[in-house]
């Protein structure tokens, strides 16, 4: 299979402070990958740079075969990003950002079948301000999957969500995982990593603890599920460095 995304001997510091250490990692091609890890692990650090909006002290990192930090541009067209936090002109409506965001790409998916298929459609005209925090959810993906690219980040894709929608938006990315679409998430819903995830990577203050698949991760813990094979991996992390 195509590697998508390989990283090698990620290391990034703030000061004294080791956000992530010697960090390896591998997706192939239409792979569903999850990065996990309590508040403070070094999820965030790990995942910017990647996608190169940071600069590593130390390795190497390729998406699609492109340094990012150095080729952003030429990845613009190739990668999707969604932020569980994002912020855009109050007034500015559904419509208006998606058409936006489709014309910053030469070849951009239809976003309001994009909306439609993520249940948004009714949405289209309403100020984003307005959507509720699901609603806001499932447009951050939409706009995700406009540049309709190879690769997808997906930071908590489906917080805010209740347990009906959280399944429909399961079923579209495995749906778009068929289709060979890339997708590299971060979640804490344990049921969620175990529903999609193919790999796995477990960081515990900014160091990997655990990195194959879940059924492993559940094999070489004590526990026989995965929700407490995690817990026992993270061993509780204190929820100090919140964003690192």
């Amino acid at each position: 299979m195509q590697e998508v995304i390989k990283v090698e001997q990620l290391t990034k510091s703030y000061g004294k402070l080791h956000a992530v250490e010697n960090i390896s990692l591998s997706v192939d091609r239409g792979m569903v990958f999850g990065l996990l890890g309590a508040n403070g692990a070094g999820k965030s650090t790990t995942i910017e740079c990647i996608l190169g909006t940071k600069k590593a002290d130390t390795g190497t990192i390729r998406i699609l075969g492109a340094d990012p930090f150095k080729d952003r541009k030429k990845l613009f067209e190739r990668v999707g990003v969604q932020f569980q936090e994002s912020s855009y002109q109050e007034q500015i409506t559904v419509a208006e950002l998606c058409r936006v965001t489709a014309s910053l790409y030469k070849e951009a998916a239809d976003p309001f079948a994009l909306l439609a298929r993520f249940g948004i459609a009714d949405k289209k005209n309403s100020p984003v301000k307005d959507l509720s925090g699901g609603q806001k959810q499932r447009l951050f993906i939409v706009l995700a999957l406009i540049p309709d690219p190879e690769v997808v980040f997906l930071d908590e894709l489906t917080t805010g969500l209740d347990a009906k929608a959280r399944r429909e938006v399961w079923k579209i990315l495995s749906d778009l995982k068929e289709k060979g679409l890339t997708i590299f998430l971060t979640s804490h819903f344990m049921d969620e990593v175990e529903a999609l995830c193919d790999g796995i990577c477990i960081l515990k203050r900014g160091k990997i603890v655990f990195y194959g698949t879940v059924s492993e991760a559940i094999e070489k813990s004590p526990y026989e599920k995965f929700e407490d094979a995690y817990l026992w991996y993270t061993d509780e992390e204190e929820q100090a460095n919140e964003n690192i």
